[in-house]
């Protein structure tokens, strides 16, 4: 794969304003120019995320609609249903409407279909077997529906309302609903692009709290604190993958610190049994995204994702632990699931070399001996594209009928090349990066070609070449626990808003040691031989250790690409380098 080193370079005059009117270093005064906050006002609000400065979320389209039937609902006692999806998205989502709509009092059970034996989304059939049969009044869907056109209209015809909320690409005709709230719809003015879905179900909170207090609804009990509510809100942002920028930046620096107050039981055991509390440090957007998030995750991929919501809204310790246990044995399934397909997708790959010359990766498992678990493959996908750096669909197939994920590279839109191949698809619904996929086995080989056309044709060859984006040379000498503590307010780190990248020439390598299976720890000087300049503990993760004798490694690197980090461990803290990428 090819690889582009990217410094950027970033106005220098602008660098000097903003250092000056911050009195910052200039790293982070480059590191916030490089993320086009140019002015004394916005820098302000980025390290100083606040709800003061949230935009109004009554601006999107179909609030109004949504609040009043919700709170006709609720007073008239109607049934109502959350219907969620069975990712930590939707079960964050699932919950936060649960916990609020049950303190009102209302009437309320919520659904999250199976992933493997329903699919995505809300159908038909969740209205004539499940919402007709239990006298449900009201559907609210989130983090899904905006395509579920034919199952609002069975609704309808029922006399049930349907209530949308959502974050999906949606079409210039969006279902019949009493109201779609999707920011992503060409007539929402909000500007709220980058809510994930359990952002869009927070804003429907927001407002529905503000209607219930006008009509006097509170004078008998407690108004509820929504803040409160952030912690779930924070998860699902992150596990979304969607930018940590304006509204999001906020809900997440918020949610993380209730996060860190432990007060959720069973985020708390989460914590622990993903080793988190183990390590005495407080949650960042990593271990949300890398320990928290899967372990949510896997209840809906290898088994049911209510067992999720179950340990989200406890506030029984030892039921929590019960819970989170189990979710801690799904997602050792899910890796081993993981690792199975992986190794069929190189040992095929090592006898169909030429399937690399394509612009994209297409396969299922009628080319593996093993059937593939449907409930992982947007994992693997994912893990594909960051080895090839190609658009990658996976696709298992049952009784001739392939259910598939998709993940993508910047340079291309997958959502739309799957329309461009939808001829080919049974179904089919996503963003530019990522996508799900239902399709007949007997398509799959022209689909194979049409999508790899499509490929071609809407990409240029830049695009399949990874650009590292660097935020400034970084000399030994000049890191310092002050700077360090600088790139803290830069914090959280996420989509949208990355982990500064700093680059070092000439750096030796004084120690060196192999720990755990493949990581590479070591001491790091940038002086000459001999020097005595400032050396710092560095990790190199997942290194490539072969051949047999290797052992230290090379000794001299002529330039790396590097994070810069407290390393916590028993109540202290120091000084890490962890490196991305070396020359």
């Amino acid at each position: 794969m090819k690889k582009y080193w990217q410094l950027l370079q970033p106005d220098i005059d602008v660098v000097e304003k903003i250092r000056g009117e911050l009195q910052c270093s200039p790293v982070i005064a480059a590191i916030l120019v490089n993320r086009k906050i140019i002015s004394k006002d916005n820098a302000l609000r980025f390290l100083n995320p606040s709800f003061n400065n949230m935009r109004p979320p009554c601006s999107m389209k179909d609030m109004d609609a949504a609040v009043k039937r919700i709170y006709s609902a609720i007073t008239d006692h109607e049934k109502i249903l959350i219907f969620g999806d069975y990712d930590v998205d939707g079960i964050t989502a699932t919950t936060i409407l649960f916990e609020f709509l049950h303190y009102t009092g209302a009437d309320i059970s919520y659904y999250i279909p199976h992933r493997t034996k329903e699919g995505y989304g809300l159908h038909t059939k969740h209205i004539t077997d499940y919402a007709i049969p239990n006298k449900i009044n009201l559907i609210i869907t989130v983090d899904c529906g905006s395509s579920s056109n034919n199952a609002v209209k069975t609704a309808s015809s029922s006399e049930i309302d349907v209530i949308i909320t959502d974050h999906h690409e949606i079409s210039d005709k969006p279902p019949d609903a009493v109201a779609v709230l999707n920011p992503k719809r060409h007539d929402c003015p909000s500007g709220f692009h980058s809510l994930a879905g359990v952002g869009v179900a927070f804003y429907l909170l927001i407002c529905l709290r503000k209607h219930l207090r006008d009509n006097h609804f509170w004078q008998n009990r407690p108004e509820p604190n929504l803040k409160s509510l952030c912690d779930l809100v924070a998860l699902g942002t992150v596990a979304d993958m969607v930018p940590l920028v304006d509204e999001n930046r906020i809900l997440v620096k918020t949610g993380l610190e209730i996060i860190n107050t432990g007060k959720r039981c069973g985020i708390k055991t989460l914590m622990e049994f993903s080793g988190i509390i183990r390590l005495r440090r407080t949650v960042d957007t990593e271990d949300v995204a890398f320990r928290l998030a899967p372990r949510l995750n896997a209840a809906g991929r290898i088994a049911h994702a209510s067992t999720a919501v179950e340990l989200m809204t406890t506030n029984n310790l030892e039921t929590a632990r019960q819970l989170a246990q189990s979710l801690n044995n799904m997602n050792i399934k899910r890796r081993n699931i993981e690792q199975k397909i992986i190794e069929d997708i190189f040992a095929y790959l090592k006898n169909n070399q030429h399937l690399l010359k394509n612009s994209s990766l297409v396969l299922s498992d009628n080319e593996s001996d093993n059937i593939w678990h449907e409930g992982v493959l947007g994992i693997v996908a994912a893990r594909m594209v960051k080895k090839y750096f190609r658009p990658v669909v996976l696709v298992a197939i049952k009784d001739d009928i392939g259910k598939g994920s998709a993940r993508s590279i910047p340079g291309f839109n997958i959502y739309n090349g799957l329309m461009s191949c939808s001829d080919h698809l049974e179904a089919f619904g996503g963003h530019s990066m990522a996508a799900g996929l239902k399709i007949k086995a007997e398509h799959m080989d022209v689909f194979q070609k049409n999508f790899e056309n499509t490929v071609q044709q809407m990409t240029t060859s830049d695009d399949f070449v990874q650009t590292i984006s660097i935020d400034f040379e970084l000399n030994f000498d000049d890191i310092s626990d002050a700077l360090i503590n600088e790139l803290e307010t830069l914090k959280p780190f996420g989509a949208g808003n990355h982990e500064p990248l700093f680059t070092a020439k000439n750096v030796r390598v004084i120690d060196s040691k192999i720990v755990g299976k493949n990581h590479r720890r070591m001491l790091l000087n940038q002086s000459a031989a001999g020097g005595t300049g400032n050396s710092f503990n560095a990790i190199h993760f997942n290194v490539d250790t072969n051949p047999p004798e290797y052992v230290g490694g090379q000794e001299h690197f002529d330039q790396i690409a590097f994070r810069l980090r407290w390393n916590h461990w028993n109540g202290k803290k120091t000084a890490q380098i962890v490196i991305e990428h070396v020359l």
